[in-house]
């Protein structure tokens, strides 16, 4: 009997001991769960920054997915440039445009150089997806002689972007011709305005000069006349 009375006290305390602590852990845990209405303010605060892309002072005029190739003359084989995004810029002034690839994850740009007369873009040999051509590159920070090839999802985006490429091309190459006629008819204004006033300066220099033959004339008929009037010295 004293051994089963010992033995229930001792389990008392351990059964009572246990309640305690699953009572405390969710008091604790209500009091975590408790919305308390205080606010904490950050210990670092962060402001916006704004980004640039270089393309602000620009409109595009194209803009396509794709995936762009680079021709590596010394492995002799074409290498990837990445899976992005193909944009023609126009710039607001200048109205040059310039061709700009990026990568679609880290924006890093792949091409990017002037759409001049001189470019020339071809079709790819048996993917009538493709499109190949040659421009002076700026992608990596140096002026490079690179064969591009840009392949994409359909057939009517290659198309789009070659006629689109050929047109900017033309209306480049318009442009350049206005330019040096510009240039030109300028310069032969130019040169007949400096020709109209030497001719100008000439006509004023001759009757300066003719005046002051005259004046040297009279002088030396005068000069004559008074000595001639001179009375003859006695001999």
């Amino acid at each position: 009997m004293a051994s089963s009375i010992s033995a229930t006290a001792a389990g008392e305390p351990e059964h009572s001991t246990k309640e305690r602590e699953e009572e405390n852990a969710t008091s604790t845990r209500a009091a975590e769960d408790e919305d308390t209405g205080a606010q904490v303010a950050p210990i670092v605060k962060l402001e916006e920054v704004a980004v640039t892309t270089g393309e602000e002072d620009e409109d595009a005029i194209l803009d396509l997915k794709a995936k762009l190739y680079r021709f590596d003359k010394e492995g002799n084989q074409w290498k990837e440039r990445g899976v992005g995004t193909v944009k023609l810029l126009k710039h607001k002034e200048s109205a040059k445009v310039r061709l700009v690839f990026r990568q679609s994850k880290t924006l890093k740009i792949c091409a990017n150089h002037l759409v001049l007369p001189t470019i020339n873009v071809q079709e790819h040999q048996g993917n009538d997806k493709s499109c190949l051509w040659h421009a002076a590159d700026f992608a990596d920070g140096e002026l490079k002689d690179e064969l591009f090839c840009i392949r994409f999802p359909s057939v009517e985006n290659c198309k789009t972007f070659k006629e689109t490429v050929e047109e900017v091309a033309e209306t480049q190459g318009k442009k350049s011709e206005s330019k040096d006629a510009a240039d030109a008819a300028g310069l032969i204004e130019k040169l007949s305005v400096e020709d109209s006033k030497k001719e100008e300066k000439e006509k004023e220099e001759v009757p300066v000069a003719a005046k002051e033959v005259s004046k040297t004339t009279d002088d030396k008929v005068k000069a004559e006349v008074e000595k001639k009037d001179e009375p003859a010295s006695s001999a």
